[in-house]
């Protein structure tokens, strides 16, 4: 017995290395080395566009990431995601040249998916960039959220349901209309906001493009702001842009915060004014028939 399982070994060695020396089974070449798929590169999150989220966000932490159907109730919704190039070590503020590029492009992205200029209307756009830590480890996107507002004067963000895509392709209840301005001291306190087949003495007219200048020399310039809401009234209504354009009506306007002009928003909302007559149409294409010389 133990003779024959010595040799029953010995055979048993004998033949694996027969085998061994045979090559391969078919269809295996040998080499494991090559039969691994290559490891990819992890790649850093990104967010979607075309979502709506419960919440608003100032950074972009992955853990909050939680974006919901546009038909439930939320506040914000994402029109656009891009990438910010040729930036530095950590995320860009507020008046660095990045940040302002990214937010024109958030505005243009804006514009688009609305079907109209956003600042037109009851509506607010944001800039949201990864976490600081994400941006350490890679991450260069950024998200641009839009969100309704209560009113003119009430700029904070309310729940909606419903997407925002084309919301201001056509007239909508987000667009601004007309007003009758709550005044005290000769400064507006409130801008009541009614249909403008209601009495009423102002009017959005639309928006004027400031030029980029420091903040605090912008608005201590009241007189080219007003000339040019002046003229922006007289393109609204139809009427001459001559010496007795500020005769026939005068001016409201709402310009940017200090937080808005770093981030690059120079649109400043232009309103019709009239402190002696009140009117029950919309003073568009009116002319010089429904605005006379006071």
């Amino acid at each position: 017995m133990r003779l024959r399982w010595t040799m029953g070994l010995a055979g048993l060695l004998a033949s694996l290395a027969l085998t061994a020396c045979g090559g391969p089974p078919a269809g295996v070449d040998g080499d494991l080395s090559d039969d691994w798929r290559a490891i990819s590169e992890p790649k850093p999150f990104v967010p979607e566009a075309a979502v709506c989220h419960p919440s608003a966000v100032e950074s972009g932490y992955l853990a909050a990431y939680a974006p919901v159907d546009c038909a439930a109730t939320h506040v914000v919704e994402t029109v656009h995601v891009g990438e910010i190039k040729n930036a530095g070590g950590k995320p860009p503020v507020p008046g660095e040249k990045p940040y302002r590029t990214a937010y024109a492009s958030c505005a243009t992205s804006a514009d688009a998916y609305l079907g109209g200029d956003w600042r037109t209307a009851r509506l607010t756009l944001a800039l949201v960039l990864p976490a600081p830590e994400a941006w350490q480890g890679g991450s260069r996107w950024f998200r641009c959220d839009v969100a309704e507002t209560r009113s003119l004067d009430d700029t904070s963000m309310a729940s909606r349901e419903g997407s925002l895509k084309g919301a201001l392709a056509k007239a909508s209840p987000l667009d601004y209309g007309c007003f009758t301005p709550k005044i005290s001291k000769e400064v507006v306190q409130e801008m009541e906001a009614l249909p403008c087949n209601k009495t009423h003495r102002s009017e959005f007219v639309g928006i004027y493009t400031a030029p980029d200048k420091p903040y605090k020399t912008f608005i201590q310039d009241n007189d080219s702001i007003h000339k040019a809401c002046l003229n922006t009234v007289a393109a609204y209504a139809g009427l001459p842009k001559d010496g007795n354009l500020s005769f026939r009506t005068g001016t409201i306007y709402y310009y940017p915060t200090a937080a808005e002009w770093d981030q690059g928003n120079r649109g400043v909302k232009c309103f019709s004014w009239d402190s002696n007559r009140t009117f029950s149409r919309s003073i568009k294409g009116g002319g010089t028939a429904l605005l006379p010389i006071n």
